[in-house]
Order: C-alpha cells, then structure tokens, then sequence
C-alpha cells in the first residue's frame, strides 16, 4: 500500500493490518451514494509529522507479478464457460479460448492460450466473428 498526497513529498510505504468486515455508504460531493470500507494499515518508512485525521489517498497493490502476459480486459469475453480474446492473423479475427489469471477493471493476466505479441480485438461487436476479416490500423 502507498499513501500519497499526504501533505509531503515522495509516498510512503504501508501494509494493511486490518480491513473491516463491512462496508458503510457515503454519499459524494457529486451526490452519488458509494460504498466504503475502513482499513488499519502500519507505515513502513519512517514516519513524518502525522497527526490523527488526516486525508490521505491511498494506492493498494492486491497483487503483483513479474513477466506477467497480460492483455485490456474489454477484450475478454465469455463463450460458454471459458473466457476467450479475437486475436488477429493474417487479417481475419479468430476465436482463441484462454485462462485468465488476476483480472481487474482496466487488465487481465492471461495464464494459457495467448503468446506475448498477438494483436486481441479491444470491445469485439456482435458482428465480430471467427474469421470475419478486420483492419487494423
């Protein structure tokens, strides 16, 4: 965990100690109700002059991996069970079922079925299918 904008220079290093069991909803500036969740977390550097009750904002790493293959998960999709990506070749679209690893909003790991350098259809339409002829730009 990295706490950041705390009033001072570089982030500074945290772990997470406790996360709350449940979460509470707070309505935002904008009037848009969100639900949060409290978390107790230890500072690893040396900490600067904190007092109780600041703002913070913090960046939690859930998980990290090195030479990790991984690909926008607006490309994923589902066929039956499986999540599978169109990858391009030659000009055509082609179906490639896969495993999916770690995945969040913005990227997925891809575990199987997927070599570093393949070209994947970002946001495939209905009209894409298996074979279909693509452009790329």
């Amino acid at each position: 965990m990295f706490i950041e904008n705390w009033g001072g220079g570089p982030a500074l290093r945290a772990r997470v100690r406790i996360v709350e069991p449940s979460a509470f909803t707070k309505v935002s500036a904008l009037g848009v109700e969100e639900q949060r969740v409290n978390i107790v977390a230890d500072l690893v550097d040396p900490a600067p002059f904190l007092g109780d009750g600041y703002r913070v904002e913090a960046r939690i790493v859930v998980w990290e991996g090195a030479n990790v293959l991984k690909v926008p998960s607006s490309a994923l999709f589902r066929r039956g069970e499986g999540w599978n990506v169109f990858v391009v070749e030659n000009d055509r679209a082609l179906r490639r079922p896969i495993e999916v690893g770690h995945r969040n909003p913005m990227e997925a790991e891809i575990l199987r079925g997927l070599e570093e350098g393949e070209a994947v259809i970002v946001h495939p339409s209905d009209r894409v299918e298996d074979g279909v002829r693509v452009r790329t730009r």
